[in-house]
């Protein structure tokens, strides 16, 4: 997948319709996201005709993490849409992220959406330089994408 506009500024707006231009979704399809990379998930499957293999968000959120809605969200999700575009949605969150992607928010989207939910004990945010996680291997990551 090329590189996403505006990494710095996530916007579904700007990111959507560049991932479903240039994806190339089918039923081996294998989506992996993390922070801001799942509600864009959400997003592209709510909007693809196809079904896909998995879905992996880690440290994902699909609720505003503060008072405001941040651009990566959508104002709401079709979760009956988005729980039939994959043979498996997972969620990976940590119960200590500091950005407030959480146990609570992976528990939010697994309750809408069921999958598999695997809540961490005190890894952060799982990949973050400013908190000193920088998760250069990620086994569980790897053992996920190694079953069918």
């Amino acid at each position: 997948m090329p590189q996403l506009p505006d990494t710095d500024k996530p916007n579904v707006k700007k990111w959507q319709p560049f991932v479903l231009e240039n994806g190339n979704f089918n039923n081996e399809t294998i989506l992996i996201g993390h922070s801001a990379g799942a509600p864009l998930i959400l997003s592209v499957l709510e909007n693809i005709n196809i079904k896909i293999n998995k879905a992996i968000l880690v440290a994902g959120f699909s609720k505003p993490l503060g008072k405001t809605r941040e651009p990566i969200l959508q104002a709401k999700y079709n979760w009956n849409e988005i729980k039939n575009k994959a043979n498996n949605i997972i969620f990976i969150n940590s119960d200590n992220d500091p950005w407030g992607c959480n146990d609570v928010q992976g528990r939010y989207m697994f309750d809408n959406l069921g999958g598999t939910l695997i809540l961490l004990h005190g890894e952060g945010h799982m990949g973050s330089d400013k908190y000193r996680q920088p998760y250069k291997k990620f086994p569980l990551l790897k053992q996920l994408l190694m079953q069918v």
